[in-house]
């Protein structure tokens, strides 16, 4: 009996511990961007609209956003997950702005013009984790 109960507070300890460790792989960030929306439409992107400036393909319906290259240094990189304010699902960073933006983000919204336009330009508040430099020696 004392075995099999010490065998389960060991066990317990260890859930918790591992899941203590999975909770602090990365900082949670919210930034204050403009948001805007783009199509796969040469007129507004390039002469290749489907392919973005990470080389990935773009598929409409799938949730993706391109980010200004300053937000690059704050964390939100090729294929980071963001909550956009007003949202229910995540997006993924898969391409990137011109140099000319800062603060911003552009999120994707396939051939859908009407869609993009109604959404226009707005400020929202956009939430993402950032990796912690120690989260290798957790694992």
């Amino acid at each position: 009996m004392k075995i099999t109960l010490y065998t389960i507070i060991l066990c317990s300890i260890f859930i918790y511990s591992c899941k203590t460790r999975e909770d602090v792989k990365c900082e949670n960030k919210t930034l204050e961007v403009i948001a805007t929306a783009y199509n796969s439409l040469a007129y507004q992107t390039s002469s290749n609209p489907s392919i973005t400036a990470f080389g990935d393909s773009l598929t409409p319906g799938l949730r993706y956003i391109a980010v200004s290259r300053d937000l690059l240094d704050s964390g939100l990189v090729h294929n980071t997950k963001v909550k956009i304010q007003g949202f229910d699902s995540l997006f993924i960073v898969k391409d990137k702005m011109n140099r000319r933006y800062r603060k911003r983000i552009d999120i994707y919204m396939g051939n859908d013009v009407k869609k993009a336009k109604i959404w226009g330009k707005r400020k929202v508040n956009i939430d993402y984790c950032l990796p912690r430099n120690d989260s290798i020696i957790l694992k």
